[in-house]
């Protein structure tokens, strides 16, 4: 009786204890978008260049990046010579960076232009934006000269978008991209063998409904394309806050008033289950109707496609 005690008491203790380490975890993550964002409000109010450009900067870069530590408030890297100039020996003294026509500048007043002070790299960007103007195209005009990528440019200005409509950067709400009370079904199909067109391998999970089952954005994004694939038949495309391309084909058609340049949320209904593809334009019924939901990343300068079947797991059961 006494050893069920002991072993009672060490279960309750370890889950007070997980339970106390996930609340801390919680509070960690919500500090950092706290502290990230003032941050982002200081640097506008110095610049006037609006906050949600610098949030998208950074999350664009922290999305390119690999292992960045969740403690990191701003993720934005700048190469060495482009900050402290050709021939400067890391010099951080601003009058001195400037000599050497780099781009460093001190955003917090202590006399240095620290490539590694948080403020400093926020507020070197936002004067780099600052040079070329304030409207929404200067904006688009500067990221292209220091990305030179058109995908680039098109993620942050999007997702700049999104931050704004939502007023801010803790956006991580996800959903199936069904809803509950359809009835689906689905296994994890990524990597299959598929022979229409050529061998290839299938870059999704097919999620099976019936006709007309409502389809859902997962997450909050733009719409980036739609219409007509050889594949796909009807499809959209959108791209998310963390540059995640998601792909929702075999589409039977699109929700009224669905356009490519719409911002979405979690939840919003953008088209409907159907068979469509495999054939020209308006070709359907080769296949049962299903869902193709596909995930592609992207480091800036390439995309690759990966397997969703977990995430689409994983929000399944949060729906629950």
């Amino acid at each position: 009786m006494k050893i069920y005690r002991i072993i009672c008491a060490l279960l309750i203790f370890l889950f007070i204890q997980v339970s106390t380490d996930s609340i801390h975890a919680e509070e960690k993550e919500e500090d950092i978008y706290v502290k990230r964002m003032e941050l982002y409000k200081k640097t506008e109010a110095l610049t006037l260049i609006p906050w949600y450009y610098l949030a998208a900067i950074d999350q664009y870069e922290r999305n390119i990046q690999k292992d960045v530590p969740s403690s990191q408030v701003i993720s934005i890297t700048f190469e060495p010579v482009k900050w402290f100039g050709i021939g400067n020996t890391e010099n951080m003294n601003e009058n001195v960076i400037a000599l050497f026509n780099g781009i460093g500048k001190d955003g917090d007043g202590d006399h240095k232009a620290d490539p590694n002070n948080p403020e400093d790299v926020l507020y070197t960007m936002a004067r780099y934006l600052q040079s070329y103007g304030y409207s929404n195209e200067d904006i688009r005009i500067a990221l292209w000269n220091y990305y030179q990528r058109d995908l680039n440019v098109q993620s942050i200005m999007n997702t700049a978008r999104v931050f704004n409509k939502f007023n801010g950067i803790d956006l991580a709400d996800r959903v199936f991209p069904l809803p509950s009370n359809y009835n689906y079904s689905y296994n994890n199909t990524w990597g299959n063998r598929r022979g229409f067109g050529g061998l290839r391998i299938h870059e999704g999970t097919d999620i099976f409904a019936d006709y007309g089952t409502p389809v859902r954005s997962t997450t909050y994004g733009v719409i980036e394309l739609m219409g007509w694939n050889l594949f796909g038949g009807w499809r959209i495309g959108l791209r998310d806050v963390h540059n995640i391309y998601h792909y929702y084909a075999h589409l039977s058609k699109y929700k009224d008033g669905i356009k490519v340049g719409q911002i979405v949320k979690p939840g919003d209904v953008i088209g409907y289950v159907g068979s469509t593809g495999y054939g020209p334009p308006g070709t359907s019924g080769k296949f049962p109707p299903h869902l193709h939901y596909g995930m592609y990343k992207d480091n800036g300068y390439s995309e690759w496609s990966f397997d969703p079947y977990p995430y689409l797991k994983k929000w399944q059961r949060m729906e629950k």
